[in-house]
């Protein structure tokens, strides 16, 4: 599965032809639709994968924190090292998704808006917590700054796909959280 997760979060689904999925599975055609149905059943497994690794590790370090802006700091960092890690930038496989397939598929647009909707209460948690600890004014609205989070997030994603400068991301970075502040 992590395989087809690569597969597709490099090529997209159009972009990858049933031959590109035999050769990076290293499985006959038999067996792929065998094991998984079609292409569109694999792109569909491999997207749950992606979000419950992706959105599964978000929440359990918004659970784990025990400071809000650090955890931002280091979710951002982590964002940063990852976009610029990659030989090819791919973006983000969600946000992929969200532009190549969601306005199209039923399916995939409800994968990705449970995502958004799970990411978003995540980041509400956390800035909860922060109100609460004082790291972040009460007076801020948290599930705005929720909004604006993901949605910072999502387009740092987009800006990774066009190889866009680490000095942009830094001073992107940079004002989100003293927005947050």
């Amino acid at each position: 599965m992590d395989k087809a997760v690569d597969l597709f979060w490099y090529k997209g689904y159009n972009g990858s032809s049933m031959q590109d999925v035999v050769d990076a599975l290293g499985l006959s055609r038999s067996s792929l639709y065998d094991t998984f149905g079609d292409k569109r059943q694999l792109y569909l497994a491999a997207l749950e994968r992606y979000r419950n690794q992706s959105a599964g590790g978000l929440i359990a370090m918004v659970n784990a924190s025990k400071n809000t802006i650090k955890s931002l700091e280091k979710l951002f960092d982590m964002l940063v090292n990852e976009s610029f890690s990659d030989r090819l930038p791919r973006g983000c496989f969600m946000v992929n998704s969200t532009v190549e397939l969601a306005p199209h598929d039923k399916d995939i647009d409800t994968i990705v808006r449970d995502n958004m909707q799970d990411i978003e209460n995540a980041f509400f948690e956390l800035i909860k917590k922060g109100q609460n600890s004082g790291e972040i004014s009460p007076d801020s609205d948290a599930r705005a700054l929720a909004r604006f989070l993901f949605n910072t997030i999502s387009g740092l994603r987009v800006a990774a796909k066009s190889g866009v400068d680490k000095k942009v991301y830094k001073d992107i970075v940079k004002v989100a959280l003293n927005a947050v502040k």
